[in-house]
């Protein structure tokens, strides 16, 4: 080391020796910019460039050198052999050329090693070419060991400076490579410079065609403008690039943030990009997500494996959330060439919508979505499970339970006061049962209750008293009074399949019903054919209508005082091909519990008003009108049409309701009733006195009519409280205006005291019972007003 100083120091000028390191290092500056551009090159601009490349390269080590030599002051004549300074010119770019060529192979990781070594063996080639073409009026005399020394020098930091210079993007790697290249070229011409020693030799004469010093000067010269012009050629290039790169990356951001998709771009398993998208979802800024690892973002590693071992395809996976909460994701990886180098850019979905979506289809594949419970078919195959596992000596209790009258809430009120009393039934009862009890809805207002592992009856039958009790004292609630009646069957004892448990649970429903609703029972086996039966009635029932099963029987109205017929009442009859004659306390009120009052109702008001059309006496009809018709929405419409279609003149109709009927949904009715009044039609209040009697009722509704209830009428001569009701409402009927009419007429002093008590009309077996309407032809086609009431009771006694 201390002889190459002393070379250096001593026998070099140190202005020129400047002069070459800064050629040199612009040299390799151009070398390794122009390199990388050649990298990223295709066809045959890459030649092209690296060609451009290896120029500049041999160039800037040969005008380097022959600088130096300038430098070198050995205080003898000499020159250079022409010949050999080029040869040592072209060996310098020829194999620079081939090393830059090699280190730049795909694929091949030694490639940049293997390339810089070569890069420094043209170096020495160079070197000793152009020693070699220096003369001398002297002897040279060579070191070995610092020849070799010089050798090793450039090929070990050559080796290195390729691969440092082509390693990364950022500024540092390419200075760092020029800077390693312009040692390994002055490290290898000093090291050689200093390995030489000339000894003066007068005999030894310089032959007289070497070029001169001055002219090897101005070669060098051009040489280094050259040198220096490449360089500044790949600074502008590169600053280009750079610019061009920016502008890629802005524009690729601003793609990607535009995706709705979170997209990654990874370079192996290093994040150097992430969209906006992604950052939302990940909850963390974009800046803190670059550098970080996938698996930090990706905690399931065996996913990880698959997605980058199978490009193009969808990954399911879990991304981990700033919080540390997990979100279901679904990725794709695809290759791309991001900043000039391989990359990997992964796509990244959230699943969580469809997972929530695909949760919310299993639950409501499993649940009623009104009021969230279990389902018919979970609950089948809950039962299923349990009889499988139930353990000897423990039963399985299975309660049905329906709502008591929801189809009169639901007619009534509306489909949405319905639903409030679903969900407010089963919220209520559901918060009754533990963990192991299941409670579904069936179907409309059926639900089910699963008791297993219960030590007998008395279990099932306390559930079922608290049941009760809660809705009882719920039940003066303003806003959803709700009742229920509840069956119950025990397995193994009344069955051990889950189609007769259901079944006999819920016969005892029906026994409930029948008992008075609002209660429970239990499974009996005689309980079967009863309530066999009772299904019965209500599929024939179902179809009278359509068989012609139903027909209407009449019943006068007389007015007292003129002793003439002036209506019928028309009273609904059923009578069954199978069953014969059903009373109408048997099946008006199935009618109302399984929904058939409509049409039969329907039915009545068209039957008797096509009948009345026909009647040559102008008498009235009264007809019956049910809290369901009176609620519908359409009935006034509906009546209407009917009085068109049939051609009865309004005047002749009158529509006979209950008081129960005006308390359910006071403004409603009175719309209702306003609408039918306007249309000429008269209407009665019937019952008057068994219901919510109210004055006000009378006062708010446009009553033509008051209907006395037959209780009271049978009761005038056996309790004063009666008569003295009656009298009342007789009284009540003249202040206010309103005929009234008494029901229930069976005997001579029932009528002689409604007589005395000037009742305007009545009604009852005295008179005439319900019969067709042929029995009384002699009234609707003829005008016999004083003979009527005698004609009358003549035809009820016979």
């Amino acid at each position: 080391m201390l002889k190459v100083y002393n070379c250096i120091a001593t026998e070099h000028d140190l202005k020129l020796v400047a002069l070459a390191a800064f050629v040199c290092v612009l040299a390799s500056i151009a070398a390794i910019r122009l390199l990388r551009y050649a990298r990223i090159s295709k066809g045959r601009m890459r030649g092209v460039w690296l060609t451009v490349s290896a120029v500049s390269t041999g160039f800037g080590i040969w005008a380097t050198h022959f600088i130096a030599m300038l430098a070198f002051t050995p205080v003898l004549p000499g020159g250079y052999n022409i010949e050999l300074t080029v040869l040592s010119l072209i060996a310098a770019i020829v194999l620079t050329g081939v090393g830059l060529t090699v280190a730049l192979i795909k694929n091949w990781r030694l490639g940049p090693w293997v390339g810089g070594a070569i890069v420094a063996g043209g170096i020495a080639a160079m070197h000793y070419t152009g020693m070699a073409a220096f003369e001398v009026a002297g002897m040279v005399v060579w070191d070995p060991v610092l020849v070799a020394a010089s050798i090793v020098v450039g090929a070990v930091i050559g080796a290195i400076a390729l691969p440092v210079g082509l390693h990364g993007d950022h500024e540092g790697w390419k200075i760092g490579g020029a800077l390693l290249l312009t040692l390994a070229i002055c490290g290898h011409h000093f090291t050689g410079m200093g390995a030489i020693s000339i000894i003066p030799d007068p005999s030894i004469t310089v032959s007289q065609t070497v070029l001169p010093a001055e002219w090897l000067a101005m070669a060098v010269a051009v040489a280094s403008l050259g040198v220096l012009g490449l360089a500044t050629a790949g600074v502008v290039i590169d600053i280009r690039d750079h610019r061009r790169s920016l502008l890629e990356t802005d524009r690729m951001r601003d793609l990607a943030d535009a995706s709705v998709e979170g997209l990654l771009v990874c370079d192996g398993q290093t994040i150097v990009s992430a969209n906006k998208s992604f950052s939302q979802l990940a909850g963390s800024p974009a800046g803190s997500l670059v550098g970080g690892t996938l698996e930090s973002c990706f905690p399931d590693s065996v996913a990880l494996s698959k997605l980058m071992s199978r490009p193009n395809h969808a990954i399911e996976t879990e991304l981990r959330h700033r919080d540390g909460s997990l979100t279901p994701v679904e990725l794709i990886m695809r290759p791309i060439v991001f900043a000039e180098r391989p990359h990997h850019v992964i796509a990244v979905r959230d699943l969580k919508a469809r997972k929530d979506a695909e949760e919310h289809i299993h639950f409501l594949a499993h649940h009623d979505a009104l009021t969230r419970l279990p389902n018919r078919a979970y609950f089948n195959a809950r039962v299923d499970q349990e009889i499988a596992a139930l353990p000897p000596g423990k039963s399985l209790g299975v309660l049905c339970l329906d709502l008591d009258r929801f189809k009169e809430i639901n007619d009534l009120f509306g489909h949405a006061a319905g639903d409030r009393a679903l969900q407010t039934f089963a919220s209520r009862v559901h918060a009754l049962l533990d963990d192991q009890q299941m409670m579904a809805r069936l179907g409309g207002d059926e639900f089910a209750i699963l008791m297993p592992g219960i030590s007998g009856p008395a279990a099932a039958g306390r559930l079922a008293e608290t049941i009760l009790e809660t809705l009882r004292d719920t039940a003066d609630a303003p806003e959803m009074p709700i009742a229920a009646s509840i069956g119950i069957a025990l397995g193994p004892d009344d069955a051990g399949d889950r189609q007769s448990l259901l079944n006999h649970a819920d016969v005892a429903l029906y026994r409930a019903k029948q008992e008075g609703r609002n209660t429970y029972r239990f499974f009996e086996a005689k309980m079967g054919a009863e309530v066999r039966d009772r299904r019965l009635v209500e599929y024939d029932l179902r179809l009278a209508i359509s068989r012609g099963e139903l027909w209407l029987a009449y019943q006068p109205q007389l007015d007292i005082r003129r002793g003439k017929v002036v209506g019928f009442e028309a009273l609904v009859r059923w009578k069954s091909a199978s069953r014969g004659e059903i009373s109408p306390s048997v099946f008006i009120p199935i009618a109302e519990e399984i929904g058939a009052i409509l049409p039969i109702g329907d039915w009545v008001l068209k039957e008797a008003c096509r009948e009345a059309a026909t009647w040559k006496t102008p008498l009235k009809v009264a007809v019956n009108v049910s809290a369901v018709q009176l609620h519908n929405a359409t009935f006034a419409q509906e009546l209407h049409q009917i009085l068109i279609e049939t051609g009865l003149p309004a005047k002749r109709l009158e529509i006979e309701i209950t008081e129960t009927a005006l308390v359910r949904d006071f403004n409603r009715t009175l719309a209702t009733l306003r609408q039918v009044k306007a249309f000429g039609v008269e209407i009665a209040m019937d019952d008057f006195g068994t219901g919510y009697s109210s004055l006000s009722n009378l006062r708010a509704f446009p009553f033509d009519r008051i209907k006395i209830d037959r209780s009271f009428i049978k009761s005038v001569h056996s309790n004063q409280q009666a008569a003295t009701i009656v009298r009342a409402v007789l009284g009540l009927g003249k202040g206010l205006g309103l005929p009234v009419l008494a029901e229930g007429v069976e005997t001579n002093e029932e009528l002689r005291f409604l007589q005395e008590e000037s009742c305007d009309e009545v009604q009852g077996y005295l008179l005439g019972r319900p019969a067709a309407i042929g029995s009384f032809r002699e009234f609707t086609n003829s005008d016999t007003s004083l003979s009527q009431a005698a004609s009358l009771r003549r035809s009820a006694n016979g």
